[in-house]
């Protein structure tokens, strides 16, 4: 018993000895805590927190130097209560038994996992007090930036008006500056505008210099225009048909002659100027194409400028026929101008004023009254019907000659016409070659070929030459024999060839419309039948020498003979004028 007495009153005495240290060591743990507090600052303002964790780190080997046994750092987180608990050597329990004191490790092991969670605590501690202290150092701030502005609102508030004028008054200036620079500019376009206008102008006078141009119609009457000097023959064309008020103009064309018996054809794809060269621009209408059944003409207007080609034809020896024939068409002629026969008015002597054939006789004269007494009841466009009519079954009717040689050096003519190429010699017709027989034809220098099929009891294609008075006239040839197989015998035009490299050959192609477009197009007008004047036939007079003058209302032009059948050109247009004397 004295034993365990005496190990009472010893465990009383470490006891009581253990609180004095605790007490002892209280001021000491105070005193840290105020220097950990204050080093906090110190660390908002902008120090590093390795110092302070370095302190720490610094201050627990020496409090484990100073305490060996380990309990004395850590005894200052335990509570007074469960020290003096821990003294006891032997805990009653409450079933009576008695329980064994907890080893040294085990109670170190608790001591250093409650530190380790202390210390995690204070580091939360401290990053939410540095959270705290920034947040109120922005909070700050933000009051401070939200104080300011009233104050400096208030000082700065005639400074920024001032500003703002001058930037307005910036701004005005600069864009009356540019309203400047762009009337400026404006101006200076107008006026550059002006002057090219100007330029343009005088140069398009120096330039398009115009030409007059005089045409010879059918009826003996002269149409004169102006035209650039760089139009092309359409132009001009289509300028003469608005004159006579021409709608079935594709019958018609404009002729150029570089001598009496040589007439070209303006093209109307080309500049007139390329064409006439040096030559004089007068020109002759006339018809190109001669239709082959003229009742299918749908206007008067075409019939009548055919029935007056026809006349000049007839009257010229282009066109011959018998004195029966003569008569005949002079008869309708007398109708459709002068009306029915009145005895008292139509004298034998006025119808010896009219032209009927190149050499007129009194016989025909008289056999040309007998028939005109027969048309009474007539109009003028039946007597034109009838005109066209007979004269369509002449042999020469619309048949365009050449002069040319064959082979063996023998004069002879060829003759493009609807139907093909015909060959005359001694005003006889001594061949003829159809178009669907003709399988091409040519030109080279002077030379003229054409390409036949081979006959029935033929093998092999023939080609036969014909020679030319020179190399312009056979082309001449070549380009109306183009035309009118094209407009007789075609749907459409062809297309001209595509241009090659080094191509051979003209590339010349008819670029009007063909017969069969030309009468679809007559089927589609739709117009009253225009008024048009009719003028009298040329009037046959005598001059004082007792040469014969024919009159076509403007003026006189002297007749000379011609042999029946001549390819001399229209006498009124070519023949040198003269006017009656006294």
């Amino acid at each position: 018993m004295t034993t365990e007495v005496g190990s009472a009153s010893e465990v009383k005495k470490e006891s009581d000895q253990l609180g004095a240290d605790a007490t002892k060591e209280k001021p000491k743990e105070v005193a840290e805590n105020q220097q950990n507090q204050s080093s906090d600052p110190e660390e908002e303002k902008g120090s590093q927190s390795s110092p302070p964790a370095e302190s720490q780190s610094s201050s627990r080997p020496q409090k484990k130097e100073r305490d060996p046994s380990g309990s004395r750092g850590i005894s200052r987180f335990i509570p007074p209560w469960l020290k003096k608990q821990k003294s006891y050597t032997l805990v009653v329990a409450k079933d009576g038994g008695d329980k064994k004191e907890p080893t040294q490790a085990v109670v170190e092991e608790q001591i250093l996992a409650k530190e380790e969670s202390l210390l995690e605590e204070g580091k939360q501690a401290k990053g939410d007090a540095a959270e705290m202290a920034l947040q109120k150092q922005q909070q700050i701030k933000v009051d401070v930036k939200e104080e300011k502005p009233p104050v400096s609102s208030l000082e700065t508030q005639p400074v920024e008006e001032v500003s703002k004028e001058r930037e307005e008054e910036k701004g005005k200036e600069i864009q009356e500056d540019t309203l400047d620079e762009a009337a400026k500019r404006e101006t200076k376009e107008v006026q550059t505008n002006e002057l090219k206008a100007e330029k343009a102008s005088q140069k398009a006078t120096k330039k398009t210099k115009t030409v007059q141009c005089k045409v010879t119609l059918l009826d003996g009457t002269e149409y004169s225009c102006d035209l650039e000097k760089r139009a092309k023959g359409q132009v001009l064309f289509d300028k003469v048909c608005e004159h006579l008020n021409l709608l079935e103009k594709d019958y018609f064309g404009l002729v150029f002659q570089e001598n009496p018996e040589q007439k070209n054809w303006v093209d109307p794809a080309k500049e007139i100027k390329r064409q006439l060269r040096n030559l004089p621009w007068l020109f002759t209408f006339n018809v190109k194409f001669y239709p082959p059944d003229p009742s299918q003409l749908t206007e008067d207007i075409t019939r009548y400028f055919l029935c007056l080609q026809l006349r000049q034809d007839i009257a010229s020896g282009r066109l011959p026929c018998s004195l029966m024939t003569h008569a005949l068409l002079g008869s309708y002629t007398l109708q459709a101008e002068l009306g029915d026969y009145d005895p008292e008015e139509h004298d034998s002597n006025d119808l010896s004023d009219f032209q009927f054939a190149p050499t007129q006789t009194k016989e025909l004269e008289e056999k040309v009254a007998e028939l005109y007494k027969t048309h009474r009841g007539l109009s003028p466009a039946q007597a034109d019907s009838q005109f066209l009519e007979n004269a369509k079954r002449l042999s020469m009717y619309g048949v365009d000659l050449h002069h040319a040689k064959d082979s063996e050096g023998v004069d002879i003519k060829l003759g493009v016409c609807a139907n093909g190429l015909l060959i005359y010699k001694d005003r006889l017709r001594i061949n003829r070659f159809a178009w669907p027989k003709i399988l091409k034809i040519s030109y080279k220098r002077s030379n003229f070929y054409i390409k036949v099929r081979p006959a029935e009891l033929e093998q092999f294609e023939s080609t036969i030459g014909f020679k030319l008075p020179n190399h312009r006239a056979a082309k001449r040839l070549w380009k109306v024999c183009v035309e009118h197989h094209t407009f007789y015998r075609l749907v459409s035009p062809e297309p001209p060839p595509k241009a090659k490299f080094l191509t051979l050959g003209s590339k010349f192609r008819y670029s009007g419309r063909t017969q069969a477009q030309t009468r679809q197009a007559s089927t589609l007008i739709d117009r009253p039948a225009p008024h048009f004047e009719r003028t009298s036939s040329k009037r046959v007079s005598r001059s004082l020498d007792g040469g014969k003058l024919l009159y076509c209302g403007s003026g006189f032009h002297k007749s000379f003979s011609n042999p029946v059948g001549s390819e001399n050109a229209d006498l009124v247009n070519k023949a040198p004028r003269k006017t009656l004397e006294g």
